[in-house]
């Protein structure tokens, strides 16, 4: 479980699908796979955190489980569970805990389902096909393919880089941690 949560999947999907404008995967058997295989990954991620997550605060309140986080994960699924499921699609880290997440805070899976079958089209097919027409339209793409590799993965770190640096405290604790002692 989870045991592909550091991966940089959206820049991973790009390639494939760039790769495939390059003849080296059929396309339609790419996309499929990609969606399948991300909205089976989110729907499993969600069964075990139902199945088993809630059972990690039945015991007494430690750092990490506490009962009261259980109540707010469940408040915030209620209000903000649809947008979480299919923006956590692009976002590194957060795309293995979130569909977990839900199953924890007991979201009513017919809605998860939903939202992530329209998440997993967004990204699964959205950027495997983006990396595909991209690789077609552009002459000698290969020569530009790292620095737009590299721009993706930028811009699925950066909402989180931001969501840090607007706290004053951890921007204070990353400036000290920077400053070098003479």
């Amino acid at each position: 479980m989870l045991v592909g949560f550091f991966f940089p999947g959206d820049s991973l999907l790009f390639t494939a699908g760039f790769l495939a404008s390059q003849g080296v995967f059929n396309i339609t058997y790419l996309i499929l796979g990609c969606f399948l295989g991300a909205v089976v990954g989110d729907s499993v991620g969600y069964f075990i955190g139902h199945k088993f997550g809630r059972k990690l605060f039945e015991k007494e309140n430690s750092f990490f489980f506490r009962k009261d986080h259980l109540v707010k994960t469940e408040k915030f699924y209620d209000k903000h569970g649809g947008k979480t499921i299919i923006l956590a699609r692009f976002m590194p880290v957060i795309r293995a805990f979130a569909p977990v997440v839900a199953g924890i805070g007991s979201m009513n899976y017919s809605t998860f389902l939903f939202y992530n079958l329209f998440g997993g089209f967004l990204w699964a097919i959205g950027l495997t096909l983006a990396g595909y027409y991209l690789g077609s339209l552009i002459p000698d793409v290969d020569k530009y393919l790292l620095p737009i590799v590299g721009f993706i993965i930028l811009a699925s770190i950066s909402p989180a880089i931001i969501h840090v640096l607007k706290d004053r405290s951890n921007r204070n604790k990353i400036l000290s941690l920077l400053k070098i002692k003479s």
